[in-house]
């Protein structure tokens, strides 16, 4: 068993450090030159390379033989990369190929970097050779309920709370982020944020975003925080001309959830004044598409429904019409 370990963690390491030299050679000739030549060769290592670290992961956590100081950052170095990986994109901006393309530049060369120092401290300076990893580096138990015990505690309450605080965390970051600061993830659920603007002749305009479906005391709370002399612009697309066969309708989600619908609970004090388009505005084809899609909300998911929504054909222009609108 000692062997076979041992030809499992040398065969890893060699193919976490080649994986990283290539993808630093790939990653620099399509970064700085748009040369993709080693691209499918990088991409299949780092699989390689990836699922041997899911392996090693789980024989540490049943064998205490292999030695955790020196594999535990390797195995962890891709979820770390994640982790890294997603705030950055969330806040950087820009052309996202290329900042992706900058970040697997980035990780690679961490990656190499890492790799090498690994090896370069197993075998006591730059004079590689096989084994990669000493056998005195190994331990001598094949087995032990101690070290799987603890390894799954670790796991448990350290590894999953810090994931789900993590993912919790980027989450409320892009929620933040996207919307502008309107919308704010907290522990205690997602708050929106109303903001006040002054003109130079001292009106005030305040921007309130809204959900289509909420508790009554929320709409109603909100209609009277509005002043007597206030003027409302609503957002909605009204259809006076009734174009719409199914009409545009949250009750059915409100019902399922328990909660209130806009339409009927909203009620604010002033004048109220449609700021939006009316349908009749829309091209045919985009009011075909509305009427297919509202199908969902008015007859719900059933046999009937799927059929006719497997059987729209889209016209080829749709999607510029849509966005024209």
């Amino acid at each position: 068993m000692k062997q076979t370990i041992s030809i499992v963690l040398n065969l890893f390491l060699c193919v976490f450090v080649a994986s990283g030299v290539l993808s630093v050679v790939d990653d620099s000739l399509r970064l700085f030159w748009g040369f993709p030549f080693l691209m499918a060769i990088s991409a299949i290592l780092s699989c390689i390379a990836f699922l041997f670290a899911i392996v090693v992961y789980g024989l540490m956590g049943l064998t205490p033989m292999i030695p955790k100081r020196v594999f535990l950052p390797v195995t962890l170095f891709y979820a770390a990369g994640i982790m890294v990986t997603v705030p950055v994109m969330i806040y950087g901006g820009g052309d996202w190929v290329r900042r992706s393309l900058q970040l697997d530049w980035a990780n690679s060369l961490c990656q190499a970097i890492l790799g090498l120092a690994i090896l370069c401290w197993l075998r006591g300076g730059w004079k590689f050779r096989w084994p990669l990893v000493p056998d005195e580096y190994l331990g001598h138990r094949r087995f032990s309920w101690v070290n799987l015990c603890l390894f799954a505690l670790a796991n448990v309450l350290v590894g999953l709370p810090v994931v789900a605080a993590y993912f919790f965390l980027c989450g409320a970051m892009a929620v933040g982020h996207f919307t502008a600061g309107f919308l704010t993830v907290r522990p205690g659920g997602l708050t929106s944020q109303v903001r006040q603007y002054a003109r130079s002749d001292g009106r005030e305009i305040e921007l309130v975003p809204m959900a289509h479906i909420g508790d009554a005391d929320f709409y109603q709370k909100i209609s009277e925080s509005f002043p007597t002399n206030s003027i409302v612009l609503m957002e909605g697309v009204t259809d006076e001309k009734n174009l719409l066969k199914h009409g545009i309708s949250y009750k059915r989600m409100a019902k399922t959830l328990g909660v209130s619908e806009q339409m009927e609970e909203f009620k604010p004090r002033g004048e109220l004044v449609m700021a939006d388009v009316d349908v009749d505005q829309f091209s045919t084809n985009t009011l075909d598409l509305l009427n297919i899609a509202m199908l969902i909300h008015a007859d719900g998911v059933n046999v009937d429904t799927l059929m006719k929504l497997a059987q729209y054909s889209a016209p080829t222009n749709l999607d510029q019409e849509s966005w024209t609108i």
